[in-house]
């Protein structure tokens, strides 16, 4: 039996609800697959376009009704960490049930600390909701203190920052459903961000990576490996290119030469691979293995996908 942790992306959910509750059914497949292997899982996954549409829905709603408050970030992340694991754990538990399996499945509420001091608060990259004028996002700037930048040409988009998680919160909890043999859902979207202020827990309107918090996640339940899960079977070098190569087992320092050499494209792969490097560097006998969600029980077993150990 492994202890496995997933990380499943956000844009596999599909752009709306509906598209979602389809998607997650041969998600839930895959999921039990691994399961009925003897697998113990925990599954997290992202949340870009869900966040993304909640957060303009309220915004709009908010801009063209002033008895609709704005509805604030973090919040916006929690929304989405509860829709996207219902429609999870409602998929799972079915087909648990079509296969006669009695496994408790859970979604956990999860909150991620980051630390206040990052650097990232000082320079915000991730855009978030509506497209404004120069004149809207100026007068939103100085009444609610946001943050804009000119996107090609589409108009001005709020940034937030994207900080490193150094802690899960609910880490406790997810080990005890983890242990008593539940499939647990955690960690959405990165989790909520939350920083530490006079040992008060608050809220801040950022983005975390959810690569970058699986590992963090899979660290602390001591996983004995991080399924980071893409659109290819393989993670590949010159890739796109005729001497395109795929990769089957590398060492964490191959891995950091790669990225070194800019091989694994920003925003893209190149996180999935840091996010590898993190957990198989963690402690000796992780293995990171980046691959398709359809081959992701066959990737455990050794029979495809790119492995990274130390």
């Amino acid at each position: 039996m492994k202890k496995v942790v997933l990380a499943l992306g956000g844009n596999a959910l599909g752009n709306t609800p509906e598209e979602q509750k389809e998607a997650v059914k041969l998600t839930a497949e895959s999921i039990v697959d691994l399961v009925e292997k003897g697998n113990k899982v925990i599954l997290s996954h992202g949340n870009g376009p869900q966040v993304g549409m909640i957060n303009l829905a309220m915004e709009l709603s908010s801009n063209i009704n002033d008895n609709v408050p704005t509805m604030p970030f973090p919040e916006c992340g929690a929304m989405s960490q509860g829709y996207i694991g219902y429609h999870l754990q409602n998929a799972i538990e079915n087909e648990l049930e079509k296969r006669k399996l009695n496994i408790p499945t859970a979604t956990l509420i999860t909150q991620t600390l980051v630390d206040q001091n990052d650097p990232a608060f000082k320079n915000p990259t991730k855009p978030i909701g509506a497209f404004y004028t120069k004149e809207e996002a100026e007068n939103l700037e100085k009444e609610k203190k946001y943050v804009f930048v000119e996107d090609s040409g589409r108009g001005y988009r709020r940034v937030v920052p994207s900080p490193k998680p150094i802690d899960i919160v609910e880490k406790e909890s997810i080990n005890l459903l983890y242990n008593s043999g539940a499939i647990v859902i955690a960690g959405g979207g990165g989790g909520i961000p939350v920083v530490k202020v006079n040992n008060h827990l608050e809220g801040v309107p950022a983005v975390i990576d959810k690569d970058f918090t699986t590992a963090k996640l899979a660290e602390l339940v001591d996983a004995d490996v991080l399924v980071v899960l893409t659109a290819v079977d393989k993670v590949a070098i010159k890739f796109g290119t005729p001497e395109q190569e795929w990769l089957d087992e590398i060492s964490v320092e191959q891995a950091k030469k790669y990225i070194d050499d800019k091989e694994f494209a920003e925003g893209s792969m190149k996180p999935k691979v840091e996010a590898a490097i993190q957990f198989s560097s963690s402690k000796a006998g992780r293995t990171s293995l980046i691959t398709s969600l359809e081959k992701a029980a066959f990737g455990i077993e050794g029979k495809t996908g790119t492995t990274i150990t130390l």
